[in-house]
């Protein structure tokens, strides 16, 4: 099965859709709640039984029908930008894209959401699958080349880091040196949207958040790309909001690429561990940057019964511009 999904589905964005679809429909037709309340899952194995209630909740609208290809910057043009939709934070977290591209376009950017997109290769990079990575990472430069930009936005923590690297897949080929240039070119204009708002000098939030949060730091973004202060700046700009210091706030929450669906028990420490500390916070809101944790942390509120929202940085950023 895993094997099916990342190398026959996840690559092909009309198969992913339509898988997506068929799992919003799963979840919302009461299907799911009849499954798990008779147990179903577990009589495959304990690993599937888990896995089944891990599933992230498809949104009901994808980026494409949430956003128009290109939208405008509020005032002057300060910027010209390309953002990601991905291929999980398309179906799951459109609304985070959104979130995103209306954050900048408040900021003086104009946003370009090429159409279509294909997955950037990093969850095939996770697990060595190297061909198939390479040649998804070939076909996101050409669609993000159609245009010239001063970034590419990512918000997907592991989707960033990997496509800050993507030479390294084409080390000792037959690459062209010309070719290798484009993904070193590439490469140095990919930006997290954390760390690019802060280059830029974003606006400052006038409107109340009033709650008390405590921000997960991802891995990919922590460790891989080295960003730890500019989601907190970020938090800490927001009038009424009040950020709490996690303990362990880097270490991993278990998700890790897929690491929870090939070493699930494990990832399940991790996790337990994880849910220690945020409860030990009071806070009502996690935030957090990458698809994968706020899967992971979101299971986590059901695994240990606890009442807080997973939300992304920007998402938050965007409650504080107001109506936008």
């Amino acid at each position: 099965t895993q094997e099916l999904i990342l190398r026959k589905i996840y690559p092909v964005p009309s198969r992913f859709r339509r898988l997506a679809k068929f799992l919003r429909l799963y979840q919302v037709s009461g299907l799911e709640k009849l499954v798990q309340a008779l147990h179903l899952p577990a009589l495959f194995s304990k690993k599937f039984a888990t896995l089944s209630r891990m599933a992230p909740r498809i949104e009901a609208k994808f980026s494409d029908q949430l956003l128009p290809e290109v939208i405008p910057a509020r005032g002057e043009i300060r910027y010209r930008v390309a953002l990601l939709t991905g291929c999980v934070q398309d179906v799951a977290f459109a609304t985070v894209n959104r979130d995103t591209a209306h954050v900048l376009a408040y900021d003086g950017c104009e946003v370009w959401i090429p159409r279509p997109q294909v997955c950037c290769g990093s969850l095939h990079g996770h697990i060595g699958d190297q061909e198939t990575a390479a040649r998804l990472a070939q076909q996101t430069l050409d669609i993000f080349s159609q245009r010239p930009v001063d970034a590419i936005i990512v918000n997907a923590a592991g989707c960033g880091s990997f496509m800050k690297h993507y030479a390294r897949l084409f080390e000792n080929t037959g690459l062209s040196q010309a070719r290798r240039q484009q993904f070193l070119d590439f490469s140095a204009r990919v930006k997290d949207i954390h760390e690019f708002l802060l280059e830029i000098g974003f606006r400052k939030p006038e409107h109340a958040v009033h709650a008390t949060v405590t921000y997960h730091d991802a891995c990919h973004l922590a460790h891989g790309q080295k960003i730890t202060r500019a989601p907190r700046e970020i938090l800490q700009s927001i009038p009424g909001l009040q950020l709490v210091p996690l303990a362990e706030s880097d270490w991993c929450c278990g998700s890790a690429g897929i690491y929870n669906i090939t070493h699930t028990d494990t990832s399940l420490e991790l996790l337990d561990r994880k849910m220690g500390h945020i409860r030990a916070t009071g806070a009502q809101i996690v935030a957090s940057a990458n698809p994968g944790c706020n899967i992971q942390l979101a299971f986590g509120v059901k695994r240990h019964r606890l009442n807080f929202e997973v939300v992304h940085p920007v998402s938050l950023l965007r409650r504080a511009y107001g109506n936008l």
